[in-house]
């Protein structure tokens, strides 16, 4: 009997491709994401750091022009983390989209496996069968060669 083959195998290869290349742009854009977090939690330390110093400055007394720089340098820095927070979450969208394709191309690469995996079961209960019948056969061949010779 011939060897099992499926006919979707390519198919199921080239599901298998997209699905290696939907896991590696989503791992990629994770990786986006988490960079982008650190960005974010830089910038608010920034900005903590800044306020800390404007608030010791101040306790010591500090000219109208310092208290404008550190307000202005303030301002600045709460821009910054509005710009990395929106960046987080335009990011964070784009590694949802891609988890969202990495499900799809998983779903569509198990269901074409699973049927695979039933033909493979079925080829291989009809060579058992016909085994068992090739055995029967020779079983029997043997009895009435036997019987012949006595």
């Amino acid at each position: 009997m011939k060897k099992f083959q499926f006919s979707l195998d390519t198919v199921l290869r080239y599901k298998q491709q997209i699905l290696d290349s939907c896991q590696n742009q989503y791992a990629a854009a994770m990786e986006r994401v988490r960079r982008q977090e650190q960005r974010l939690r830089q910038a608010e330390q920034d900005y903590r750091d800044w306020n800390r110093e404007f608030r010791q400055e101040e306790a010591k007394g500090i000219s109208i022009a310092d208290a404008m720089k550190y307000e202005n340098g303030l301002r600045v820095l709460e821009a910054r983390i509005q710009q990395e927070e929106a960046r987080l979450a335009q990011l964070q969208a784009e590694a949802e989209e891609k988890r969202r394709q990495l499900i799809a191309a998983r779903q569509d690469t198990a269901s074409l496996e699973k049927l695979r995996d039933h033909k493979l079961e079925l080829y291989q209960k009809v060579v058992q069968k016909q085994d068992e019948q090739f055995i029967d056969e020779l079983v029997s061949t043997n009895r009435v060669m036997a019987g012949q010779s006595s």
